[in-house]
């Protein structure tokens, strides 16, 4: 398989520390053509853009995670602004979004404040927006449909009919791992439900590795088992799946 574009990476996590160059040194042997590595404070945001300044292939997004919000000091989105605009490989606003999960959260009303204010940089910039949303589906939903950035829910995990209702409004659906587990029928059901055109790939790695890695360090590579089971489900070749989604992407993102 080729073509792979990774729209959702965290190769600045420490869980690369000890082989990063030689583990992105492969990847584009692998058959991985692009990846988006993500953001979730300042700091990451900036240790993403250098990787991103390292190597062709690679693309950033930069923000604030929902659970991330104790890091933000005040002026920290004004030198995401800056670098957004200054940087061109610098291509989206996230990782973003809304974290009810945990009970000793982050107060939600910071979030949502956030979560606004960095959906707000985002249209100013004309960029799009990289979105998180766990157990936080109708106010993620009601935001993004009252305030309509470009944008993808990553690692989509609301319903059917949330999924088509986002599609309606322009945004993509992040797929990744998670269509290939066992219990994945949701996922499945939404890879069903929304047009192939409307999917972005990504792994979210290290994080969420595929069947039959699930529990593993995941990387960029491991998507062809993610293109594999959407190609399954929509009865298209492997290799279609990756060369339509890496179109997705691109115009996506607004990489030629």
């Amino acid at each position: 398989m080729e073509n792979i574009f990774d729209t959702h990476a965290h190769y600045d996590d420490e869980a690369f520390n000890e082989d990063r160059e030689e583990l992105l040194g492969l990847l584009q042997n692998k058959g991985v053509s692009h990846v988006l590595t993500c953001g979730t404070d300042l700091m990451s945001s900036y240790r993403s853009l250098q990787l991103a300044q390292k190597y062709d292939f690679i693309y950033c997004a930069m923000g604030f995670h929902p659970e991330d919000i104790a890091e933000e000091r005040k002026g920290d989105l004004d030198v995401i602004r800056d670098l957004l605009k200054s940087e061109p490989k610098a291509v989206a606003v996230g990782e973003i979004g809304l974290d009810y999960h945990y009970d000793d959260g982050a107060p939600r009303e910071e979030q949502i404040d956030l979560f606004r204010r960095q959906i707000e940089m985002a249209k100013e910039l004309d960029l799009p927006v990289i979105v998180h949303d766990r157990d936080a589906h109708e106010d993620t939903f009601n935001i993004l449909k009252e305030m309509r950035p470009k944008g993808v829910v990553h690692c989509f995990s609301g319903s059917v009919e949330m999924a088509k209702e986002y599609v309606k409004l322009g945004f993509y659906i992040g797929v990744g791992g998670v269509v290939t587990f066992k219990n994945a029928r949701k996922a499945v059901e939404v890879v069903e439900a929304v047009p192939v055109e409307s999917i972005l790939l990504e792994t979210d790695c290290p994080y969420m590795a595929p069947t039959p890695f699930r529990g593993q360090r995941n990387d960029s590579s491991l998507i062809s088992y993610v293109a594999e089971k959407i190609a399954e489900i929509k009865g298209l070749t492997p290799q279609e799946v990756c060369d339509i989604t890496n179109k997705n992407a691109k115009e996506f993102l607004g990489i030629k």
